[in-house]
């Protein structure tokens, strides 16, 4: 299950997987979900043949109530991982208890290092040598569930020129090759999370 907000070019690089690898990649897209209906990853799982559904905030009468509807809606479709693809809303205490430890997260920054909705333009306002990308698991914090992987990415002196645009298309690229190697090994492989540290199958 692949939940997101945008255009779904991480989506994408799943679907991609998945399709090229067939049965190796050892995962499959059961459905996607959007918060908003102008959501363009809607439209790549279409292409795809993948189910979708949409639950706004707005449709419903608070927070939890919208909590609670997509815990249901993401239910139905008996999940083994929840992939937030550019996701960019924050899941609740149901969604957490009927999936925790299953829901995954990128981050274009080096965990523990920048979370948060600005995590290029942090790392360049310290004046970060390197920065990166990182898929986590997600907890009940702002980017602070354990670290599956990361992958460095340098920053460059002419990222301060345009304020980081080119840096995060670099980090992207670099994240949507991670995410779709992580989200493989942990279909393939299982995995275990003991207290901040994440185990593979086979380690």
């Amino acid at each position: 299950m692949v939940l997101v907000s945008g255009s779904g070019s991480n989506l994408q690089a799943l679907l991609d997987a998945v399709a090229e690898q067939g049965e190796s990649y050892g995962a499959r897209v059961v459905a996607v979900g959007a918060d908003r209906t102008s959501a363009g990853g809607l439209e790549r799982a279409e292409r795809a043949g993948v189910p979708t559904f949409v639950c706004r905030v707005r449709d419903h009468a608070h927070r939890a109530a919208w909590d609670r509807a997509l815990t249901e809606a993401t239910a139905a479709y008996a999940p083994d991982l929840v992939i937030s693809a550019g996701f960019m809303k924050i899941v609740g205490e149901e969604f957490l208890a009927r999936f925790g430890g299953r829901i995954v997260n990128t981050h274009p920054a080096l965990l523990p290092s920048f979370p948060g909705a600005h995590g290029v333009r942090d790392a360049l306002a310290y004046g970060a040598k390197v920065t990166g990308c990182t898929v986590h698991f997600v907890d009940d914090g702002v980017d602070t569930g354990p670290v599956i992987a990361q992958r460095a990415v340098e920053v460059l002196e002419e990222d301060y020129a345009d304020e980081g645009a080119a840096l995060h298309e670099r980090i992207k690229e670099v994240e949507r090759g991670l995410l779709v190697d992580v989200v493989g090994l942990l279909a393939r492989y299982g995995y275990s999370i003991e207290g901040r540290k994440v185990r593979l199958g086979h380690e």
